[in-house]
């Protein structure tokens, strides 16, 4: 486990990228820009100013931390003026950009806009909605992309999984999307590939998960999910032909090859499966914490996917640590 966290931070400090995070007021964010700052790994723009900073966290080195406080800053006004342009034609006046620029996660969202960072963490003390708002505001997705989804990139425990040749799965999506149509499942199924690619370092095989095996079971009286996954199946071989991808499948036909050669023979995913796409929030978010907490997998997310630029949400229950590897994280999609 830490071997592979390790990398994942090893590579990001080769990348040299620069991240915005939005929290000077939380000890734990300040705690980690130190730490990231200190070990290289990328260089730290921090939301606050240096008297707030020293309040939460008196004990930490800001040393090599650029401090910047919306209230203050002279980038403020170039802000404001990219946010009107951006939200002029949905009712947003000048007065008003002006205002919501000092709110510190739409002042990192326009820094990531404006090119002047390269990614963008926030959420250790915002709800989900206030760190992705500004995001699908001023950020949005990126071209070709119609839906924003997440996903966890999970670590098998260090004495190792039979079934997790390469060390790391994808589950998907877990914290976002409550119950996506067969168009969104193709983008949450795309989106979670090139995540295996460019974070966990794998060839995706990606499995599109149902209660149903090639059609051996049918909910059309209830919520149709057997035929909405295998149309997604369908959409996005049609779309993306090159993807290795397969379904629907029950989870244990995605993963153990001798079930698999009995339920689905012939697959080039059964059996082999190292991204799984779940068809609903309920089914992911139960998935990869059975699989945390029984399955001793590290869960590392959620990771944002399908923004424009990098920018990812932290869990309020975060310790100083994950915000380091999410900031890592961020770096690599900066790098991609």
């Amino acid at each position: 486990m830490s071997a592979y966290l390790d990398m994942i931070k090893s590579r990001a400090a080769a990348l040299k990228k620069t991240v915005v995070l939005c929290e000077g007021e939380d000890k734990r964010v300040v705690e980690a820009a130190a730490k990231i700052t200190k070990d290289g790994i990328a260089k730290i723009v921090l939301i606050g100013n240096e008297e707030e900073c020293k309040k939460v966290a008196p004990d930490v080195d800001l040393s090599g931390i650029t401090l910047i406080d919306p209230l203050t800053s002279e980038l403020t006004d170039k802000y404001a003026k990219l946010l009107y342009e951006l939200r002029k034609e949905k009712g947003m006046t000048e007065e008003m950009a002006a205002e919501a620029a000092k709110d510190r996660t739409m002042f990192g969202a326009l820094m990531l806009k404006a090119g002047d960072v390269d990614g963008y963490v926030s959420g250790a003390c915002h709800s989900t909605a206030n760190t992705l708002r500004p995001g699908l505001q001023v950020i949005k997705t990126a071209p070709g992309t119609k839906l924003v989804s997440s996903c966890f990139i999970m670590i098998a425990p260090e004495s190792g999984n039979k079934f997790c040749k390469d060390g790391v799965f994808v589950f998907a999506d877990c914290a976002l999307n409550i119950c996506p149509t067969s168009e969104q499942l193709v983008e949450i199924a795309k989106a979670s590939a090139d995540t295996a690619k460019v974070i966990g370092g794998i060839e995706p095989r990606v499995a599109m998960l149902s209660f149903s095996t090639k059609g051996s079971g049918n909910d059309a009286k209830y919520g149709n999910t057997v035929e909405r996954v295998a149309k997604a199946v369908a959409l996005a071989r049609e779309e993306s032909p090159e993807l290795i991808l397969d379904g629907e499948f029950q989870f244990d036909a995605a993963l153990v090859p001798e079930v698999a050669s009995i339920k689905a023979p012939g697959s080039s995913v059964a059996g082999s499966a190292n991204v799984f796409v779940f068809p609903d929030i309920n089914a992911g978010n139960i998935g990869y914490k059975i699989a945390e907490r029984l399955g001793g997998f590290v869960a590392v997310g959620p990771i944002c996917q399908g923004f424009a630029k990098p920018l990812n949400d932290l869990s309020r229950g975060c310790c100083t640590d994950d915000i380091v590897l999410t900031v890592a994280v961020t770096a690599l999609q900066a790098g991609h």
